[in-house]
């Protein structure tokens, strides 16, 4: 069995750096007009989900040095913790998300007005702390050639995902203050421009995916998928993914005209509706994430 409160503490990893990530990116490669918006800007979101991010990879240090020695976490010595920092590339990554972090903080804490080199400098160090996880799970468990090609599509599956989350706060942000005909508008140009990112988010996602399901399950386990307690969860993984393709697909030829037709009390509301469902499916996705970096995968048995 996994150790859940690791699993939780990975989970709240995925979200907060997934959002670190990608709400100020989504301010970068947004329309002008979008990134104007007063409810985008991510100044105060960042410095929380900095400082969520760093108290959470406290946490989950602790508990990996803890799982590694056999220990509880408070029988953890100060010279186990060392070594694991500085003698493991899980350590190092550690240090340079907490590096990254902290200049965050740096960055933002004393900014008067956020700007767009405000912006491009969180993208930049919270891309770092993001790619930092994949040395926590599977993507840096090979070796050779093909193990560095997972290391890299981890990251970059990893940077997909988190540009999508973002996304989605920054949509969810938007249309909780559409209320007037301007901020309709910069909610329906948000969500109209997304088409060309999203579907290069939504390709990353797909081609990362497939070379993680053929590194670490095989093609000659794909039938034997559902024999598994890894294969049954990575299928509901993929099923939730589908959805949340589906109700993208619903948001940009269906609610988004709809809304930009008819701004009315109906459109906004099943916007919003649908907006929460995929925030939620992708919430699920990141918790069968969490879950399944605690397991064996069908490659390795």
């Amino acid at each position: 069995m996994p150790d859940w409160l690791l699993v939780a503490v990975r989970w709240g990893l995925y979200l907060a750096l997934g959002g670190l990530f990608g709400l100020p990116a989504f301010s970068i490669y947004g329309s002008p007009r979008v990134a104007r918006a007063t409810a985008l800007t991510p100044r105060l979101p960042v410095i929380a989900l900095s400082g969520i991010g760093i108290a959470l990879s406290a946490a989950a240090i602790l508990l990996m040095t803890a799982a590694m020695s056999g220990v509880g976490i408070m029988a953890i010595d100060r010279e186990t913790l060392t070594m694991i920092l500085t003698q493991t590339s899980i350590g190092w990554a550690w240090i340079a998300r907490i590096v990254g972090l902290f200049a965050i903080l740096l960055l933002a804490l004393p900014a008067r007005r956020w700007t767009h080199f405000h912006n491009w400098c969180s993208t930049v160090l919270a891309a770092i702390a993001v790619a930092s996880l994949a040395w926590t799970g599977h993507g840096a468990a090979g070796d050779g050639a093909l193990g560095t090609a997972q290391l890299v599509g981890d990251i970059i599956h990893l940077l997909a995902a988190s540009a999508w989350t973002g996304a989605l706060v920054a949509f969810l942000m938007l249309m909780s203050t559409a209320r007037d005909s301007e901020a309709l508008a910069v909610a329906h140009a948000a969500l109209t421009g997304f088409a060309r990112a999203g579907t290069i988010i939504v390709g990353l996602l797909i081609a990362t995916g497939l070379l993680n399901l053929y590194i670490l399950v095989g093609p000659d386990r794909l039938l034997a998928l559902g024999a598994s307690d890894y294969g049954r969860l990575l299928l509901a993984k993929l099923a939730l993914f589908g959805l949340m393709l589906v109700l993208a697909a619903g948001h940009r030829w269906r609610l988004a005209p709809a809304l930009s037709d008819d701004p009315g009390h109906s459109a906004i509301a099943r916007l919003r509706m649908s907006l929460w469902l995929e925030f939620s499916a992708a919430l699920a996705i990141l918790a069968a994430v969490a879950y399944l970096g605690t397991l064996a995968p069908p490659a390795s048995l």
